[in-house]
């Protein structure tokens, strides 16, 4: 490839820098263009309206931001009763658990009352019984006594 003697060096040159800048300006304003278009579409921009009408951007945009944000305040609602009813029944359960520990207070209180009583009355049998037996005991002890003295005096007669 001896420039002398040919020219294709310089015409390729030539062409690659023509067809370089033309490639250059064809894929920005094609191919990005139809790119951008496409991934527009695809997240809902479109350029016609229902009605054949151009739509601008800013209107498309104003929509799908108004509908993106009622979607966000319908998720967060659909959340807060989500959250409201498990904290109902967290509440129910809670109460449920409540309500048993109290009966099974009042169960105990009650089996412990009747406890009470029960020992009260055994006590009260218990010091009647020995009350009783003091008195047996004294009884005998009068008695004995008596016998023992009957005893002497007979002794003393006898002599």
């Amino acid at each position: 490839e001896n420039e002398n003697h040919c020219d294709f060096v310089k015409l390729r040159d030539m062409l690659l820098c023509t067809n370089m800048e033309d490639l250059k300006e064809q894929t920005h304003t094609q191919h990005y263009e139809r790119y951008r278009c496409c991934k527009l579409q695809k997240i809902g921009f479109i350029d016609i309206g229902p009605d054949n009408q151009p739509v601008s951007f800013q209107e498309i945009y104003e929509i799908k931001r108004q509908e993106f944000y009622d979607q966000c305040q319908r998720e967060e609602e659909e959340l807060k009763q989500k959250f409201m009813q498990r904290v109902k029944d967290k509440e129910i359960t809670f109460k449920e658990a409540e309500k048993q520990l109290q009966d099974k207070f009042e169960h105990l209180k009650r089996a412990q009352q009747e406890e009470t009583i029960k020992l009260e009355e055994e006590k009260r049998q218990l010091e009647d019984k020995i009350i009783s037996f003091y008195k047996m005991k004294a009884g005998s002890e009068i008695l004995q006594t008596q016998v023992c003295t009957n005893i002497k005096k007979d002794k003393d007669r006898k002599k």
